[in-house]
């Protein structure tokens, strides 16, 4: 009895020890996620054409709200670079009072495909036109952002951006103004590339923080004439939709807007579960339970006016490798942002655009995938071209049209590929000619089977063997019968057809 009560004591001092050493590396990487967080959350905003407070709203509520909620223990989420294209695109359409209501839209849209049990189909999104979508997203944002490095309003469109750089790359250089800006940018971008190769104490600190925080002690420092974020106040930024919002949404450009949230927010949190899942040893994701988390942070997201969520890569990254244990780590992350929009708001005004288009810059970089671009061309050439045409299509024509092209491109190739038929024609000079055909007859193979049938003989009988078919589908049976039908009414002897499918 006593030796019971010994080892029941012992574990209980275990677990108590365990809790509290969670506790203490969930405290310490929720702080690092918080100091990685900050600078995203802001430059992502102003990169929208939004607030530099609604970013921060939307990382509370992924850290309070998201982060509470069941699904991926240790993923983190907030404001995210890969849709900062299109929420810019929505803002400039339908106006800022009306993302809130397109983003309770899509928040609505992704509770009910998480409560239908969706989450796991968009494991089956090609991972070429994901990768396209990003590398699209990357070059309008680089793009777009270099404008903003040298203080200057960029173009509306993805191709009058990139046509654009010449040009701003002249008036840069022929302004004193906007040279310090550009110069100041750029050395926010040396300073996140070169920050790994400083000294272990110095790196404890997150490169995209160093960096900004080293921009703006230099503008304060020399004085610099660039541009800073503006400030309007955390509570004063807050901008619930009214109902002149939600009548917006009966249009078919919101509609499409909505979609394209919740699609493309949906299909990067889970993309990026599944890569935070091989970071860690911990509870694997609930990707159905996720999404209904995702959701619901993009619901209250949408009632306070904010800028849409997704699961960060980056920051989820840090968070693992930070140390943490549980959900408390991003937990803990939304209240440090809230306490610092609450307590420092005006310290957000200090920070030059130009820095933050340099880190935006940097992380648009990161989205374009140049080397599984190059590898895919040698291995899987189909998918390197779904890969780019997606990223040609949301530069050219906008980000939703580019995903549908994608997709639809996807779905093309995959169909021309699984439609693989084998004709092999048999004459042995005395009876029958007989052509066998196997594999998968689709409309996409009706040229090769019509013009191997045409070219046989006309004065020959002919059997057309279809027992080797997995599949025939409605264009190459009724294709086939139309032949046949030609053939014997042209010919001297019939055609038998013996099917097997």
């Amino acid at each position: 009895m006593q030796q019971r009560f010994l080892d029941r004591s012992r574990h209980r001092a275990r677990s108590v020890l365990k809790l509290s050493g969670d506790r203490r590396h969930d405290l310490t990487a929720s702080i690092v996620v918080f100091l990685v967080a900050l600078p995203l959350c802001v430059g992502v905003a102003v990169a929208s054409g939004v607030p530099a407070e609604l970013g921060l709203i939307t990382g509370i509520v992924g850290g309070l709200v998201t982060g509470l909620l069941p699904g991926s223990s240790l993923q983190v989420s907030g404001p995210a670079a890969g849709m900062t294209v299109l929420v810019y695109e929505a803002v400039q359409e339908f106006g800022l009072a009306a993302l809130g209501a397109l983003v309770l839209a899509a928040g609505l849209l992704q509770l009910v495909m998480g409560a239908l049990r969706l989450g796991r189909f968009f494991r089956a999104i090609s991972v070429a036109v994901v990768e396209g979508m990003l590398a699209g997203i990357g070059l309008v944002l680089i793009a777009g952002q270099l404008y903003a490095m040298a203080d200057r309003e960029a173009p509306a469109s993805g191709l009058a951006k990139i046509g654009g750089l010449p040009e701003l790359l002249a008036e840069t250089f022929g302004s004193g103004r906007a040279l310090t800006a550009f110069a100041l940018g750029a050395g926010t971008i040396a300073v996140l590339l070169l920050w790994r190769r400083m000294p272990g104490v110095l790196r404890t600190i997150p490169a995209p923080l160093a960096a900004v925080a080293l921009a703006t002690g230099l503008s304060l420092l020399f004085s610099l004439p660039v541009a800073t974020v503006e400030v309007q106040g955390l509570i004063e930024a807050v901008q619930p939709p009214g109902s002149g919002a939600f009548g917006e949404l009966a249009t078919v450009g919101a509609i499409g807007t909505v979609l394209a949230f919740a699609l493309i927010a949906s299909a990067e949190s889970l993309f990026s579960a599944a890569a935070v899942d091989r970071l860690h040893d911990g509870p694997r994701t609930d990707y159905d339970k996720e999404l209904v988390a995702q959701g619901a942070g993009n619901t209250v997201c949408g009632l306070l006016g904010a800028l849409p969520m997704t699961a960060v890569i980056v920051r989820s990254a840090a968070n693992v490798q930070a140390g943490a244990r549980t959900k408390a780590s991003r937990v803990l992350h939304g209240a440090w942002l809230l306490l610092f929009a609450a307590l420092l708001p005006a310290a957000l005004g200090l920070i030059p655009v130009a820095a933050l288009a340099g880190v935006l810059v940097h992380a648009g970089c990161k989205l374009v995938p140049v080397r599984q671009v190059a590898g895919l061309w040698r291995e899987h050439r189909g998918e390197a071209v779904v890969l780019v045409v997606t990223a040609v299509a949301i530069v050219s024509v906008s980000m939703f049209e580019g995903v549908l092209i994608g997709l639809a491109l996807a779905v093309v190739k995959t169909a021309w590929e699984t439609s693989h038929v084998h004709i092999e024609v048999v004459d042995k000079g005395a009876g029958p000619i007989r052509a066998h055909l196997s594999g998968n007859a689709t409309f996409l193979r009706l040229p090769k089977i019509l013009d191997a049938l045409e070219a046989l003989p006309q004065d020959r009988p002919i059997e057309v063997d279809l027992s080797g078919l997995r599949h025939l589908d409605h264009a190459c049976r009724t294709s086939l019968e139309n032949w046949a039908a030609r053939h014997s009414a042209d010919g001297t002897e019939p055609v038998r057809v013996a099917s097997g499918v």
